[in-house]
């Protein structure tokens, strides 16, 4: 169905693998086209309840965008360019789904942007993060300036902006871009494993959990007001009277 992706669905966890791997899976028009079409699935198909992103072999993630797409482009084409980018990963990050991110290797650029924008990370040990857009006289243009400061802090932050360093899974670990570091022969599975606890619970909750969550960086939101806007909604839902039967009952609850 794709030319630049692998899906798989099982178990209600739809697996999206960029799959460039001569070219260490770096972002394309292609690609972030492709990456649309999968999350269009994971909007419309009731059968997918969550979804791992990933690279395809053992050395990438993603390697950032493909820089020979940038070469001659004016102002306006580069924005153009970086909006498409924002609005793709936006999805990913508001999507009502919990989307995981699976950091197979090297995650740069547009690749350690994309990965920032699912709901959290998990990394194999052998995972690199960087921002080295200011080699090429640019910066972060698909939300990375913006997500990164919210994950591990201004200065750290813009010091990994501004000189282009790379850090490790260990570091990245404490500077808390990811929750896990595993070793990549597991990598898929503790995130498997994660999502299944997941996905036994309320789907309703868990979407109104992503909408709170993420009003605490938005500029146009009270993330308060939001979080009580959430929660009343979730009164008297069917979820909601199962959870509380269940719980009265105490029995587990079965969410549908």
């Amino acid at each position: 169905m794709y030319n630049t992706l692998l899906t798989n669905l099982e178990d209600g966890i739809f697996t999206i693998t960029i799959n460039r791997p001569e070219k260490l899976n770096a972002l394309n028009k292609e690609v972030m086209t492709e990456l649309n079409s999968a999350l269009d699935e994971v909007a419309d198909n009731k059968d997918i309840q969550s979804a791992i992103i990933t690279g395809s072999g053992s050395k990438a993630f993603v390697a950032g965008a493909d820089i020979s797409e940038f070469k001659g482009l004016s102002s306006a084409e580069g924005k153009a360019m970086a909006k498409y980018g924002q609005d793709t990963f936006f999805r990913i990050e508001n999507s009502s789904k919990p989307i995981v991110a699976c950091v197979n290797g090297f995650a740069l650029g547009g690749g350690c942007e994309l990965a920032m924008s699912c709901h959290f990370r998990i990394a194999s040990d052998n995972a690199k993060f960087s921002q080295p857009e200011v080699n090429l006289g640019i910066i972060p243009g698909y939300g990375g300036t913006q997500r990164l400061v919210q994950l591990i802090g201004k200065g750290r932050a813009l010091e990994l902006i501004m000189t282009g360093n790379m850090v490790d899974a260990a570091t990245a670990m404490q500077y808390g871009l990811v929750n896990h570091v595993v070793s990549q022969d597991v990598l898929i599975d503790t995130a498997t494993t994660l999502l299944k606890i997941i996905n036994a619970k309320s789907s309703s909750a868990i979407a109104a959990s992503i909408t709170a969550a993420n009003a605490a960086y938005s500029h146009n939101q009270n993330g308060y007001e939001v979080e009580l806007e959430v929660f009343g909604n979730c009164f008297g839902t069917p979820d909601m009277n199962e959870g509380v039967n269940a719980f009265l009952e105490k029995r587990k609850p079965i969410f549908r």
